[in-house]
């Protein structure tokens, strides 16, 4: 698509000085003459901030926080709105509202940084109008704004937003309204906008709104509310009241002692206010803040006026607007309410970007998690457009690096921690900067486009080449500060990095890992001599691996649940014996741990896998079904909602962990649903874009029955699976146009095609039970 040549400019609200919790939003406006019938009308526009528009007193749209977040400097969306609706021949008006958002607000944990890609808010904008008779008008953001304070009296996205009623200028964006007491809007005349290009990724929305399950009144005009599941969003509410009367709403992931627990929010007030109006004949008010949202399951309402009916406060939750695509369900309610964790996990976090956490003051695109939890995404939510848009940031920040380190998160925000390197010099991270080949990877596979790897290509070759370069002729490499298998629960509280598998051996697996997955790329692409080249150092850096890490007969030198998933799932050991030696040394790492989870970050997502594909399958299904601290459903039985960032985010007592660093809504360890879907419904990919399938339950942990659906590029396919009366009964849907391999336990491999079948094998009622502990 070519680029949009702007006739427009930047306009600003006038210079104000930042003040707590967080500055203004701004309201502009402009009178136009529509001057006949209008055939059709476009609105493109964009904002230094985030914006609203309205036309004629109407909202533009149902977008939420646009232009979203972007590497500004690199890339800029804008939106096009279809607005013919709105116009009418004669006096027309069309108005902003405008905040901070992430363009000039508050950024980061430890204190964050503020006006990270500017100083000022602004607003481009470009209204196109096309006549019935074929002649055009254009409206443009220039000279002849003007711009006023609104009842927007504060707005941030970790600090929340407070609201004056009072201060509404009805109709200030109709046509009818009088500015001459506004101001004439600044021109920002240096914007470059070589950097704006159309949105690329599905937009934020409100998709879904929620009721509270239960309401306590603890005194008079306090109410808490539990809408009983952990969500992210903002509140609607309906009230009346006395004008100049302030309701005070704020958020919280979970209660202690019966009250709000804000230690997960670090320094994020998550805290809105509005002050009613107070309508003369006691007409009801209704508001929903425009321009934060917060990650919650609890509300404390303070000040509320009178009695709280049903209706007058629900949950607006947001989040990118991904098509649904992937389910899964089994005979085990607790697993199920896992699955539906990762579910909301991914719903709340995946916010026009991956973050990590939507509650504190951090909610920033980290590298390593979406790395891990791509297979995951791509199977529940179409995650083309979503990832392909936050890889071309990545890609953007990667290049800014003169030696093609990536950044370890995307858009980049200043770390402000001890010894991190300055701007502009970004360090190698594995398992972090690895999601510049894995993703891409992983979206190739899922959707079977080699686009997304013809355009990453050139950043997947850069990071190999980067690593190569840091680990020398040795190819070994991982020393000084890495995340490492970040989380992993041996982990002092206060030292999330130190793992009990060592740096070095992760950053080894993983530079096998990517060189090799880049060689597969280059083959793919039709690159022959760096295919040739990647195979021959993804060989290299294995016999590196082996040579520092391999004890001989299959046992490695680090004892850890970790090391011998990386080196499994990674085929860093290649010979069967040796591999049968480290299913089973790794089989007894983990029953030696009372089937607990003894993996961070980047070893969860593997050690199932690991397990089953070296038969140890009746291992992998009791680490999944374990209960006890640290484990999945350790998590489900304390009550989660979401999964957590830390096994033990809540302590057995009840407690919060007194880490600074908890969050009860993270992804990464999330990425576990993989595994539900390939092994135990047995629903995976065989050939890129599942072209064709690979149809292998594998029961097991005493479940009875297990089901996945995913609508594929080639439509619905779908697995059901039934144990009964000493049978195996499998179902199956193949769409059209694909084939599918069906493999049962103790059977060949058959091969199908498209439509409904049905597969039975002999399965005897004690298999697939758990074994006693």
């Amino acid at each position: 698509m070519p680029q949009h040549s702007w006739t427009a400019q930047v306009i600003s609200p006038r210079l104000r000085e930042h003040h707590t919790p967080a500055p203004p939003a701004a309201l502009l406006r402009t009178d136009f003459t529509v001057r006949r019938e209008v055939r059709s009308a476009r609105l493109l526009a964009t904002a230094l901030g985030v914006y609203e528009l309205e036309l004629n007193g109407t909202t533009v749209g149902d977008l939420v926080l646009t232009p979203g977040w972007t590497s500004y400097h690199h890339r800029h969306r804008y939106q096009v709105h279809d607005v013919t609706p709105l116009l009418r021949p004669g006096a027309n008006a069309w108005g902003a509202h405008l905040a901070d958002g992430w363009y000039r607000g508050l950024l980061g944990f430890n204190g964050g940084t503020r006006d990270l890609y500017g100083p000022h808010t602004g607003l481009l904008a470009e209204l196109h109008i096309e006549y019935t008779d074929g002649t055009t008008d254009t409206v443009v953001t220039g000279p002849g704004w003007r711009t006023s304070d609104g009842p927007v009296t504060s707005a941030g996205l970790y600090e929340g937003e407070e609201y004056d009623a009072r201060r509404e200028q009805l109709g200030w964006s109709g046509p009818d309204f009088d500015d001459s007491a506004w101001q004439p809007a600044r021109l920002l005349p240096d914007f470059d906008t070589s950097v704006l290009f159309p949105a690329d990724s599905p937009p934020v929305r409100r998709i879904e709104y929620v009721e509270p399950v239960s309401v306590d009144t603890t005194e008079p005009g306090r109410l808490l509310l539990d809408f009983g599941q952990n969500l992210v969003g903002r509140l609607r509410i309906r009230t009346r009241g006395p004008a100049g009367h302030t309701i005070t709403l704020r958020h919280a992931e979970l209660l202690e002692n019966g009250t709000l627990s804000t230690h997960s929010l670090g320094r994020a007030a998550a805290t809105d206010r509005y002050t009613l109006r107070g309508d003369p004949i006691g007409g009801e008010e209704e508001w929903e803040p425009r321009f934060t949202f917060h990650g919650f399951r609890y509300a404390e309402l303070d000040g509320w006026p009178g009695k709280l009916k049903p209706g007058d406060v629900t949950a607006v939750v947001l989040h990118s607007d991904l098509r649904r695509t992937g389910w899964f369900s089994c005979s085990d309610p607790a697993l199920n309410r896992l699955h539906e964790n990762v579910v909301w996990g991914m719903r709340g976090n995946f916010l026009d970007v991956p973050t990590d956490c939507p509650q504190r003051d951090e909610r920033l695109g980290w590298t390593g998690d979406v790395q891990v939890f791509a297979p995951t995404a791509a199977y529940l939510y179409d995650v083309r457009d979503f990832l392909r848009s936050w890889l071309r940031d990545l890609t953007a920040e990667q290049a800014a690096d003169a030696r093609g380190i990536p950044p370890v998160m995307s858009p980049q925000v200043p770390l402000l921690i001890p010894n991190s390197p300055p701007p502009g010099e970004n360090r190698p991270m594995a398992g972090w900067g690895d999601a510049t080949v894995v993703v891409p990877w992983v979206l190739y596979e899922r959707y079977g486009d080699p686009e997304v790897l013809r355009a990453q290509y050139p950043s997947m070759r850069a990071w190999v080449d980067a690593i190569d370069k840091v680990a020398g002729p040795g190819h070994v490499w991982g020393e000084g500060f890495q995340f490492g298998d970040w989380l992993d629960p041996t982990a002092p509280p206060a030292m999330p990095p130190r793992a009990s598998t060592s740096s070095q051996l992760v950053a080894t697996a993983y530079f096998a890992h990517s060189a090799r997955l880049l060689a597969r790329a280059a083959e793919v692409l039709g690159e022959k001599d760096d295919a040739t080249r990647y195979h021959t150092l993804a060989d290299a850096v294995r016999e590196a691996f082996r040579a520092r890490f391999h004890a001989g007969g299959g046992r490695l030198t680090e004892q850890t649940q970790t090391a011998y998933a990386l080196a499994l799932v990674f085929r860093l050991l290649d010979d069967d014996s040796e591999r049968a030696a480290a299913g089973a040394e790794l089989a007894a790492l983990v029953a030696e741990r009372g089937h607990r989870i003894g993996t961070g970050f980047l070893g969860t997502p593997l050690v199932c896998d690991a397990l089953a594909d070296t038969g140890h399958l009746d291992t992998a299904y009791r680490l999944l079904l374990e209960r006890s601290c640290p484990s999945w459903l350790y998590q489900v039985d304390m009550g989660a909602t979401t999964v957590w960032e830390r096994w033990d985010a809540l302590l057995p007592d009840g407690s919060v962990n007194p880490s600074p660093m908890t969050s009860f809504n993270h992804y990464a360890p999330g990425a576990v649903a993989d595994w539900l879907h390939r092994t135990v419904a047995g629903l995976a990919p065989a050939e890129p874009g599942y072209r064709r399938l690979l149809i292998r339950p594998r029961p097991g942990g005493g479940l009875t029955w297990a089901e996945a659906a995913h609508e594929t590029p080639y439509g619905r396919a779908e697995t059901k699976w039934r144990t009964a009366d000493g049978e195996l009964r499998v179902e199956v849907l193949i769409p059209e146009s694909t084939t599918a391999t069906v493999h049962l336990p103790g059977t060949g491999p058959v091969e199908t095609g498209p439509g409904r079948h049905t597969f039975r094998c002999p399965f005897p009622a004690d298999r697939g039970r758990p074994t006693s502990r």
